[in-house]
């Protein structure tokens, strides 16, 4: 395990640099590689400031393909690859369809093909539970059929499901884990690094901590009229260092197991509604949030959880972070860029 080294795509971004904190502490070599389209290269001077470590960095546009086979020639001695870099945002992909075909495959394609052919035979993939829809029992297992998606951006992560277990099929050598994520909140404890999304968040976390710093004057909770039990939708929310922790212990089964794909749901499997979320953040922090209810939001479903009783049995995984100390750490970051 130790000394191995990872190559991480899309490495500054939120999900990608908490995992590059956690592949560093657990003692793995990590190399970013990232256009820093929606980062920051503050990101690797936190990173180093949590870890004591500055991970290796390579600026490169995974959708260019020279770009890319360079960066592998360099780092073909790689024992594998976490692949984040993909654009995320569901609104934007509705009005830049083209963008986010093209960004979020091609990377991946570029990607597959240089694994290939620098013999690199793990990776493990940031999927989504979106490619679930609206399902008809919940919670979500792994094995609840996937459909199709309301947005560009969750076909992408169904297309992409396909590719890599295409790939694999054709390729024996081949090892991949799929991490179906459910709503990622939260921040490094140290309040060093967390989610800063570009313009108005798409995303609940950040919004409740801008409105809570003065940022924004007050949050749009989208429809109180949901068949849930208080009326508001519900999400399964999963810290982001949790998260993290689930991508080495994907990682490590991969390697050690020798499976040629596996799937794994990453979340709680606890859902808890917009409204409970508020209220958490409220008594966590001290801090009053300002809502209004407004309509309900094209795409959203009702209510989605997870069941991760896989990930517990097969990956000796489970979330274990309470929400309070999540509500605290997202607020902790948000104060510290906001001094900034």
């Amino acid at each position: 395990m130790s000394n191995q080294k990872i190559i991480v795509t899309g490495g500054c971004g939120y999900i990608g640099s908490h995992t590059t904190v956690a592949l560093q502490n657990a003692g793995y070599n990590v190399v970013i590689f990232d256009n820093l389209a929606n980062s920051t290269p503050e990101t690797l001077d936190r990173i180093t400031e949590i870890t004591g470590v500055r991970p290796m960095f390579e600026k490169i546009d995974c959708t260019d393909i020279d770009a890319v086979r360079d960066a592998f020639d360099r780092h073909g001695d790689a024992t594998g690859v976490i692949h984040f870099a993909a654009l995320k945002a569901v609104g934007e992909s509705v009005s830049y369809p083209l963008m986010y075909y093209k960004n979020n495959l091609v990377s991946l394609i570029n990607v597959l093909e240089m694994m290939t052919a620098f013999n690199i035979e793990n990776i493990v993939f940031s999927s989504s539970a979106t490619v679930y829809g609206a399902p008809d029992t919940l919670p979500a297992t792994e094995d609840t059929p996937t459909r199709a998606a309301t947005s560009p951006y969750g076909q992408t992560k169904i297309m992409a499901e396909t590719i890599i277990r295409d790939t694999v099929a054709a390729n024996p050598k081949m090892h991949a884990v799929l991490l179906r994520y459910f709503n990622p909140i939260g921040a490094h404890p140290s309040g060093k690094i967390g989610e800063l999304p570009r313009g108005v968040p798409n995303n609940l976390m950040p919004y409740i901590t801008q409105v809570a710093c003065g940022q924004r004057e007050k949050l749009n909770v989208f429809g109180d009229d949901y068949p849930t039990p208080d009326g508001f939708c519900v999400r399964d929310y999963i810290d982001v260092n949790d998260l993290a922790d689930a991508h080495i212990a994907a990682l490590r089964h991969m390697i050690d197991s020798g499976d040629d794909i596996d799937v794994f749901n990453i979340g709680t499997g606890r859902g808890l509604s917009v409204m409970e979320i508020i209220r958490t953040f409220e008594r966590a922090t001290g801090v009053k949030i300002n809502y209004t209810i407004t309509a309900r939001r094209p795409g959203d479903v009702p209510a989605i959880w997870a069941c991760a009783d896989k990930a517990a049995k097969v990956l000796g995984w489970r979330a274990k972070t309470p929400l309070d100390d999540t509500m605290r750490a997202a607020w902790l970051w948000q104060q510290n860029i906001s001094k900034n």
